[in-house]
C-alpha cells in the first residue's frame, strides 16, 4: 500500500503567496491551518470532455472520490509552473501543453488551508495516469453535473468546477 510522506516540506505562503516559512505534510494536514500553495490543471479533450482522477483509497484527503485532473503540493523550493509541470507528468505523463491561469483562491476544509492556483488546457494526447491515482477517465459537462452534491466528486473539485465549465 502507498502513503502520503507525512515529513515531506512544504512552503507555506500568505493570502498572496509569498513564502512565509515551510511545514511538513503531516503538519499541513493535521488541523494547524499553516496555508500552503497546491497547483490544479484541468484537460479538457478536443470534444470538451473534463479529464477527471480517482484518488486512491490510501490518500490522507478525501479517498476513493473523482477529483481534477492534476492537483499536487508545490514542494519547498519549487516554483508555481514547475510543480504544474511536474504533477501532470507525474499524475497523467502529460506534457507539451499550454496552460492557462484561471484563478487563485484560498481553499478551507475542516483539516487544511490551501493556496490554490488553477489551470485549464486544451490536450488531446495520451494520457496514462499513474499508480499515484485510482484511474481517471473523461466526463461530459452533463456527468459532472449529475454527480455533484452526491458524495462522488471532492468537495473542493465541486467548489472549482464552475470557474473552468459553465454548469
Amino acid at each position: 500500500m502507498n502513503s502520503d510522506n507525512a515529513s515531506e516540506l512544504f512552503p507555506v505562503v500568505d493570502e498572496q503567496g509569498s513564502v512565509v516559512g515551510c511545514a511538513t505534510r503531516g503538519a499541513c494536514h493535521g488541523g494547524a491551518m499553516l496555508l500552503h500553495p497546491v497547483v490544479h490543471l484541468h484537460l479538457f479533450n478536443g470534444r470538451g470532455e473534463l479529464y477527471l482522477q480517482r484518488r486512491p483509497l490510501w490518500k490522507d484527503i478525501q479517498p476513493g472520490r473523482w477529483d481534477t485532473a492534476v492537483g499536487g503540493h508545490v514542494a519547498w523550493g519549487e516554483g508555481i509552473e514547475e510543480a504544474l509541470r511536474r504533477e501532470a507528468r507525474e499524475e497523467l505523463g502529460v506534457e507539451g501543453f499550454e496552460a492557462e491561469h484561471v484563478a487563485t483562491y484560498v481553499f478551507r476544509s475542516e483539516r487544511e488551508r490551501e493556496l490554490v492556483y488553477v489551470f485549464r488546457t486544451r490536450y488531446d494526447g495520451p494520457v496514462a495516469p499513474s499508480d499515484e491515482l485510482d484511474g481517471g477517465r473523461f466526463w461530459s459537462p452533463e456527468a459532472i453535473r449529475r454527480a455533484l452534491g452526491r458524495d462522488i466528486l471532492t468537495p473542493n473539485f465541486e467548489g472549482e468546477v464552475g470557474r473552468v465549465l459553465a454548469l
